[in-house]
């Protein structure tokens, strides 16, 4: 059976919460504004041009908010080199295991490319995502589907027959938008404040190929 794995970034493949808390907090500083206490949990997994304006209410300037997301973004990288990232437990495992399947993998995200790309290169594993839907890619942020429907198309697989692989109930809430089966892990959010997903799992490497193909030819 054909299978498609599409992997949300932060709280899948690596945990950057904290280094993505401290950036808004660095940007902050630097623009004077203030930081409502709870924006990092409301706006997780959420595009940057949608924070600003939104949960934020910074500017409404599209230049502004373009300047300030991609200032962010530098800062992010910055906290990274600063403190050093890496793997979730098990996901290197995991990738193996689909990797020596043959399923293609595909990262879906509202993250930056750059990100993206620098981190996998740091951590050693580019070879399991070679291609990459990111922030650039995409005019709609979660729970908009895009990100996943358009990495499906990248990698070639019908969306009913791929699996996202998710932490928060917006990516959640999108991969099922998408018409896909929906695997949620408990890295970011605890497992009660999760609905929707297929399975719930604190990593991935307790899943096999057999609890796959079974959650995808399930109701």
């Amino acid at each position: 059976m054909e299978i498609g794995a599409i992997f949300d970034w932060d709280g899948v493949v690596i945990d950057s919460s904290s280094h993505h808390e401290e950036s808004w907090e660095r940007l902050a500083k630097e623009e004077g504004k203030i930081l409502p206490v709870d924006h990092f949990k409301k706006g997780f997994g959420m595009k940057n041009e949608k924070i600003i304006p939104g949960f934020l209410a910074w500017t409404s300037d599209r230049d502004e908010i373009l300047r300030m997301s991609l200032r962010k973004e530098e800062l992010y990288r910055e906290v990274v080199e600063e403190r050093g990232i890496a793997p979730l437990p098990g996901i290197v495992d995991f990738l193996e295991m689909l990797y020596q399947a043959k399923i293609p993998c595909v990262v879906g995200s509202s993250t930056h490319r750059l990100n993206i790309e620098t981190i996998l290169d740091v951590m050693g594993v580019t070879k399991y995502f070679p291609l990459i839907v990111s922030a650039e890619d995409v005019s709609h942020g979660k729970p908009d589907p895009e990100v996943f429907t358009v990495a499906a198309s990248k990698i070639g697989v019908e969306p009913q027959n791929c699996i996202v692989f998710e932490d928060a109930q917006v990516g959640i809430d999108a991969g099922l938008a998408g018409g896909m089966k929906v695997i949620a892990l408990s890295t970011t959010h605890p497992a009660e404040e999760l609905s929707g997903a297929a399975r719930i799992v604190s990593r991935l490497d307790v899943l096999s190929m057999e609890d796959l193909l079974f959650i995808l030819t399930s109701s």
